[in-house]
């Protein structure tokens, strides 16, 4: 089953929200979040190299990455995870270095929903219009629908029945 990415950029204010649902527990995805050697392998378009500085999340961690694209430019990241609860929600900053001393806060939670799916919902806030229409018009749409539709290739790949027919 193919889920849209649901994002929203409403006039007259500094947010960006936007919903995905996919087709597995909570837990998975919330695994999905939290574990780096995991989340190297779906955060972000396709075609980018995420290396990960450090990342540590929960509550009060921190997290740096770097994604190269195929040209080889960088493009670094970081923050700091104000809230995490497990299978529910997490609260942290987002700093692109692209956009330098703009700070936004994103609010995500997961909900589970029937059929062991689940729905991860995200609210993002920019300190000036300025700044959100900037992340807006730099193509993260694209960028956060591919690492969805990679979070659910990689979830698939870590089914019982899939590592089964491995061998594992």
């Amino acid at each position: 089953m193919t889920n849209a990415l649901q994002l929203t950029v409403p006039d007259g204010v500094p947010f960006i929200d936007f919903s995905r649902e996919v087709d597995y527990p909570v837990d998975q995805v919330f695994r999905a979040y939290s574990e780096p050697d995991l989340l190297v392998q779906w955060l972000g378009p396709r075609g980018m190299k995420m290396d990960i500085n450090h990342y540590d999340f929960r509550t009060g961690g921190s997290y740096s990455y770097i994604h190269t694209g195929p040209d080889g430019v960088p493009y670094e990241f970081r923050g700091i995870f104000h809230t995490v609860r497990e299978n529910e929600a997490a609260i942290q900053t987002f700093e692109f270095s692209g956009y330098p001393d703009i700070t936004s806060l994103e609010f995500m939670t997961l909900e589970a929903l029937d059929g062991d799916r689940t729905r991860i919902t995200a609210h993002s806030v920019y300190p000036s219009m300025e700044a959100r229409d900037g992340m807006a018009a730099s193509g993260m749409e694209a960028g956060v629908a591919e690492g969805f539709d990679r979070m659910d290739e990689l979830l698939a790949q870590l089914q019982p029945e899939a590592l089964q027919g491995r061998g594992a």
